[in-house]
């Protein structure tokens, strides 16, 4: 998957782990047989934003007034995967409160974004949020295990 970083926050974000982090979820989810080969061939764009930027893009999209870690837009280029907005405001926040380090807690974010661009829901129904966090889990703590 080819990865698009776009930074307009005023955070340092790690490209080359993004990259590698991506890579290894498309392994990932292409053994577990959720996304085939010509998905994992499209570009996914993350836009990185401040927490004003990012809360305003959550009420315009979703009702919600405040910042959050993870925004998920699908695409209508059929070369694009789709588009993922993080704050790294929020993350470096959960990361603290999750006790791991920014990268892992961007790494799993990235994760569920993808997820989502991939179909899957935690708000819909307790099936579909056990459905989608039992396999962002289990690849999670696999790419955690992975070396480096």
């Amino acid at each position: 998957m080819q990865v698009l970083i776009i930074n307009e926050s005023k955070h340092s974000v790690p490209r080359k782990f993004i990259q590698d982090w991506m890579d290894a979820v498309v392994v990932e989810l292409k053994k577990r047989k959720v996304i085939n080969a010509e998905k994992a061939r499209r570009e996914l764009t993350l836009v990185f934003l401040d927490k004003k930027p990012a809360q305003k893009i959550n009420n315009e999209f979703r009702g919600k007034d405040y910042a959050t870690d993870v925004l998920s837009f699908d695409s209508m280029d059929p070369s694009s995967f789709g588009e993922l907005v993080l704050c790294p405001e929020v993350l470096k926040k959960q990361a603290k409160e999750h006790k791991l380090t920014f990268q892992k807690e961007l790494g799993y974010m990235l994760l569920h974004g993808t997820l989502h661009l991939l179909g899957y829901d935690h708000e819909t129904n307790e099936q579909d949020a056990k459905k989608m966090f039992d396999l962002q889990d289990a690849i999670f703590e696999r790419l955690l295990r992975s070396p480096a």
